[in-house]
């Protein structure tokens, strides 16, 4: 069976160019959503992937309709390749029940780790000029030296952690991890 999925990024645009071309080429059900690509939540995706079996093909109009990135894309079709379903995008060269398919499929997925290596490379070595210059990483402090100083005395008098991590605004774990960093201890 084909299973079209169209998708469109806002209400303003239309569904129709996706769902036409995908009644052609033979889609018995389309599923839809009207959402940008990067979401995560994607209901129309979701009904869509839980309705393929084994022996199907997913149908899209374009690549771009499916993947939020490269990555995602290919990671989401090898998955489906290992539940024996077949994907089939009508605007671009792939078809994965084709030799042909499949071999793009494969330089696309090496594309993606490539791309996620080069990812990786460049924040490794972003991280490591920051610390050679001196740059504090990670996330500011929820306290200041003066208030790591204040709830300590505040607790020396006899203030109890949660009221005082409550005057603060911070959470009580936060408050006692400022507490001991301040000590020297962890």
């Amino acid at each position: 069976m084909l299973l079209g999925y169209a998708r469109v990024s806002t209400a303003d645009q239309h569904l129709a160019l996706q769902r036409d071309a995908l009644t052609a080429a033979g889609c018995e059900k389309i599923f839809t959503d009207t959402m940008t690509g990067t979401s995560t939540e994607r209901p129309g995706l979701t009904k869509a992937l839980t309705a393929l079996a084994s022996g199907d093909t997913l149908v899209v109009w374009k690549l771009d309709r499916l993947g939020r990135s490269l990555s995602h894309l290919v990671s989401l079709i090898a998955e489906l390749g290992e539940q024996g379903v077949s994907f089939r995008s009508l605007s671009d060269p792939i078809d994965t029940t084709s030799a042909g398919g499949r071999l793009v499929m494969h330089i696309m997925g090496a594309l993606a780790e490539f791309e996620r290596s080069l990812i990786v490379e460049r924040t490794q070595a972003g991280l490591q000029a920051a610390k050679r210059r001196g740059q504090k990483l990670g996330r500011p402090a929820k306290l200041t030296a003066a208030q790591v100083i204040h709830a300590k005395a505040l607790m020396a008098a006899g203030e109890n952690g949660r009221s005082v991590a409550r005057s603060f605004g911070v959470a009580r774990s936060t408050l006692y991890a400022a507490l001991n960093a301040a000590d020297g201890s962890t």
